[in-house]
């Protein structure tokens, strides 16, 4: 259920938050009040599209939150699948809107849209003011049966997809296999070509990775021998060396050792450093005579990395997968070499992926035109109830000539609506009014079926009045006995019927322009449905005839009950 609603930022609201009960909740206020912004709200909060200037003026951002109370175990379950786990037994989710980008939250988590948008199909359910139209295109009806069905359809709906998805394969082969002589032979030379490139490089598994640690070891063992060699040549080779002039040095001092104490000291300290020196000349000698670099050995490694890496740019990114390629490009070569028992048994293969799809569409079929039946009963009782009274609704399928993933089956939905009169296409029948209370009718029995608590209907009423008016409140009325509703409507026969009432209202400012919401009382809501009755002047007889209607509606609801 539908707790709470907080809006921030967003066309004409600067901020409001709404409490919304169980049962039938109603919203109503003058045209242009703001009764579509709080259900646009809602959209946006489930991940509907948006743009910058519904942020509200001078606004940064936008924000809409949604508190859902979830008790049933099927949605838990549904939720589950998501990640999604209520948290005290609620689920928030959440949508900060920006100029260039928005984010969602679920529970304070930041998912993505597609997320956001499953976890809304579980939790809500919204009929907006022109969903009716969708029954207009008879690429909806089938959905519409196959929702109704649900879970009787999705085991063999399943096999049909992947039966489908096999026969397409197996179609996409036998075009691409089919070629004469000459195709052949070209096709035959190529692979061929391909499969001796690789086979005469002779690559082993785990080959790359050793040559390029062997490389870059010799790579960096010839850097290391130059500069060591290099360094050993400036401090003990040649008269130029620092060993050689260091020994100059020695001897011009060994003059004045026992001339003066301190030229001895210096003597004896240079004596000292001549000392180390050779020592490192000695080490850096032996660690020179440890580095063998062989220019020879280098070549051919770096050679045999350049082919690797040549074949790897044609045929894969590892050995591995060049290898893999080799291997596929032989079964092809194999096949083509045999190519008339490959496509022999191609064909073969063809019929007995397409015998497979038929029987799973053929059984799939058999499934929807049971719950066809079932649905076609269901919906004709739910038209009569909203005053329909001759009214013949059937659900026609012909079968297709083309194999699709959701089968054979061209769904489309033909009524009645007068004695004598033969069914015909929705389309051909049906008015704007008509179409609202057919789409009610099958929302109301999908209603029954589905797993979501709360339904969302804007401006249900489009297009009727009086007595069906009147009927359409009371299938409102019976649909608030098992889920949670919210409708905005501009009937009073309708708004009689709330369980909860709202009233949205714009206030002019001497700056600005701001819509409310706020939850009436039972006296307040005598008040809305006389406005609604009586427009611009509310007599008292207009009050009391609101007060007998608000009556009316609750003699009524006991009676639902």
């Amino acid at each position: 259920m539908l707790q709470s609603l907080h809006v921030k930022n967003l066309a004409l609201i600067d901020e409001i938050e709404v409490e919304f009960g169980e049962g039938l909740n109603i919203l109503t206020g003058e045209t242009g009040a703001g009764k579509s912004i709080i259900l646009g709200s809602v959209n946006l909060a489930l991940g509907g599209k948006y743009t910058k200037d519904m942020i509200r003026e001078g606004a940064d951002y936008g924000f809409v939150e949604l508190t859902f109370s979830v008790e049933s175990e099927a949605q838990r379950n549904a939720l589950k699948e998501l990640d999604i786990f209520p948290e005290d037994g609620l689920v928030i989710l959440g949508r900060r809107l920006m100029e260039k980008r928005s984010l969602s939250r679920i529970n304070g988590e930041t998912v993505t849209m597609s997320v956001l948008k499953e976890a809304a199909s579980i939790l809500i359910d919204i009929h907006g003011q022109h969903e009716h139209q969708s029954l207009l295109y008879k690429k909806n009806h089938l959905a519409l049966v196959d929702a109704f069905a649900g879970e009787a359809l999705r085991e063999i709906k399943e096999r049909t997809r992947d039966a489908c998805r096999e026969l397409r394969t197996l179609k996409k082969r036998l075009e691409e296999s089919d070629m004469d002589e000459a195709q052949r032979a070209k096709e035959m030379d190529f692979l061929k070509f391909e499969v001796e490139e690789i086979e005469g490089a002779a690559l082993r598994e785990g080959e790359d990775e050793e040559l390029e640690l062997l490389f870059r070891r010799m790579e960096n063992g010839k850097r290391i021998t130059q500069s060591a060699a290099a360094a050993y040549a400036f401090t003990s080779e040649g008269d130029a060396s620092a060993s050689e002039s260091l020994s100059r040095a020695i001897r011009m001092l060994s003059d004045i050792t026992g001339c003066d104490e301190k030229g001895a000291e210096l003597y004896g300290q240079l004596s000292e450093i001549d000392s180390l020196l050779n020592d490192f000349n000695r080490e850096l000698s032996d660690y020179l005579e440890s580095f063998e670099f062989s220019e020879e050995e280098f070549y051919d490694t770096e050679s045999r990395l350049n082919e690797i890496n040549r074949l790897k740019t044609k045929y894969g990114n590892t050995i591995g997968q060049i290898l893999a390629y080799k291997e596929g490009q032989q079964n092809k070569l194999i096949k083509l070499e045999d190519y008339e028992n490959y496509m022999a048994d191609l064909k073969k293969e063809l019929e007995k992926a397409e015998k497979r799809y038929l029987e799973a569409a053929g059984e799939l079929t058999a499934v929807r035109k049971a719950q066809s039946r079932l649905l076609e009963k269901e919906v004709t009782v739910g038209l009569k109830e909203l005053n329909f009274a001759d009214v013949r609704f059937e659900i026609a399928a012909d079968t297709l000539e083309t194999y699709t993933p959701e089968g054979m089956d061209d769904v489309e939905f033909r009524i009645s609506l007068n004695p004598g009169l033969p069914v015909r296409p929705l389309a051909n029948v049906a008015s704007g009014g008509e179409l609202s209370r057919i789409m009610l009718a099958i929302k109301a029995v999908m209603a029954d079926r589905d797993a979501v608590e709360t339904l969302i209907f804007d401006e249900i009423d489009v297009g009727i009045s009086g007595r069906t008016a009147q009927k359409v409140s009371e299938k409102m009325a019976l649909l608030g006995r098992k889920h949670q509703v919210i409708c905005i409507t501009h009937l009073a026969q309708i708004a009689a019927m709330a369980d909860v009432h709202f009233l949205i209202e714009k206030k002019v400012g001497n700056t600005d322009t701001t819509t409310s919401i706020c939850c009436l009382n039972e006296k307040e809501t005598v008040n809305e449905l006389a406005r609604i009755l009586g427009g611009a002047r509310i007599t008292d007889a207009v009050t009391e005839n609101a007060r007998e209607m608000r009556e009316l509606a609750k003699f009524t609801k006991e009676k639902i009950k």
